[in-house]
């Protein structure tokens, strides 16, 4: 009877990408940011509706954290399209070009509503896959990444839902679509058996302490590790120099390509087709990539050379921006090391905390890319009113390499819970 309640493993992988792609819908808020400005917003507000959503998302990520136990993965992923849909269709409904309407149900709600389901297909993953943490976690979260691009391109080039509906019916009908496909995705969002395991997993030493009852710590005593605010803190300025990136990867290279001498018109396809084709499929195959690759390296080694090689990226793309050819390629390698920050982060937590915790445990450590998320868009915007882009690039490019130096130091906690 045991037996034929276990479902195949890998439909929570399919309903993790499901659910995925609707909350990646954060990243594709770069689309709306030129039609916002030409009704009268500055860009510091483009950017404070973004910035608001990741704090909300990474905030309320440690609440859902919490509720998982009780709640369980599948009610606490409906709880979220629910949220998340609802937040899209009334910002539609009330909302249109109001920065304050806007700013509260697509920056607050809809953040929030993507924290509550995010942390579902990332702990249900793990559970069902002990022998592929990286791969798999990179897999669950690779349908937020390639969610920019598909919300990217409906609104704009494949389904000119913007163009032909305008702003206020294009956030409504995004906010049905994000609810029913969560929805969908929620099915297979459930938790295998107690003392379950892969038919032929023959876990490593270093597997079974991860796994082992007394490597377990709860978030009270992961707080007061020195190795979580060097997690923490490499999360930060990881995650702040990509979303800065995100934020600005269309109005900063329209304007490095106009002031090249190419006309407006072309300078917005060429910066969106970077942001939305290039950026997008690069981040969703980081987060496969380096997943994969961490199985290998391990998670220490793999941060490391993300950091170094991003800091790099982020800070030549101030010169390579008004070259077409070299703005998609450095907009790649952004979002190819952007996205390994969400396979390598939640599995370096669960290879220094354990996994029994993850749900818990991985909310608090994602506190950090919503403190990312405010410093490095408004840094962004600020700067950009100020007519100094190439200063953010350079200030988070620095920081992306400190990050490199401080998680090299990472060491796994050396105390044994009782």
């Amino acid at each position: 009877m045991a037996e034929q309640k276990i479902m195949n493993r890998w439909l929570a992988v399919v309903g993790a990408i499901i659910i995925q792609l609707c909350l990646g819908a954060i990243y594709a808020w770069s689309v709306f940011t030129k039609p916002l400005v030409d009704a009268g917003w500055t860009k510091t507000q483009t950017q404070a509706v973004f910035a608001a959503g990741l704090a909300l998302f990474a905030i309320v990520m440690v609440i859902a954290g919490r509720l998982m136990p009780k709640l369980g993965p599948r009610k606490l992923a409906i709880a979220g399209g629910v949220v998340l849909g609802l937040g899209y269709f009334l910002a539609g409904l009330f909302g249109g070009t109001n920065f304050w309407l806007v700013f509260i149900f697509v920056g607050i709600v809809g953040g929030s509503g993507i924290g509550l389901a995010y942390v579902v297909p990332i702990a249900v993953g793990m559970r069902w896959f002990p022998d592929k943490k990286g791969l798999i976690t990179g897999l669950a979260v690779a349908g937020f990444g390639f969610g920019a691009l598909l919300w990217v391109k409906l609104a704009g080039t494949w389904g000119n839902l913007i163009a032909v509906y305008g702003l206020s019916k294009t956030f409504s009908i995004y906010g049905i679509i994000f609810f029913l496909a969560v929805l969908i995705g929620s099915i297979w969002m459930t938790f295998p058996p107690k003392e379950w395991k892969p038919d032929g997993w023959v876990p490593t030493e270093a597997e079974k302490k991860v796994d082992d009852v007394k490597y377990q710590l709860k978030s009270n005593q992961m707080l007061k590790t020195p190795q979580f605010y060097m997690i923490w803190l490499t999360f930060v300025f990881g995650a702040g120099a990509g979303l800065m990136s995100i934020g600005l990867m269309k109005l900063f290279p329209m304007q490095a390509l106009m002031e090249a001498g190419i006309s407006e018109a072309a300078a917005s396809g060429i910066a969106g087709t970077a942001m939305a084709v290039f950026f997008s499929l690069a981040n969703g195959l980081g987060r496969i990539a380096w997943g994969a690759l961490s199985d290998k390296l391990g998670r220490k080694t793999s941060i490391v050379i993300m950091m170094l090689t991003q800091g790099i990226f982020v800070i030549l793309f101030q010169w390579i921006a008004g070259i077409p050819a070299l703005l998609y390629i450095g907009a790649a390698l952004i979002g190819f090391n952007f996205g390994g920050n969400f396979s390598l982060f939640p599995t370096i937590t669960a290879d220094t905390f354990g996994t029994k915790y993850i749900g818990q445990n991985y909310g608090w450590i994602f506190l950090a890319y919503g403190v990312g998320g405010i410093f490095g868009p408004i840094l962004g915007g600020k700067l950009g009113d100020m007519g100094n882009f190439p200063l953010a690039f350079i200030i988070c490019g620095v920081l992306c390499i400190v990050a490199a130096g401080i998680i090299s130091r990472v060491k796994p906690p050396k105390h044994e819970v009782e």
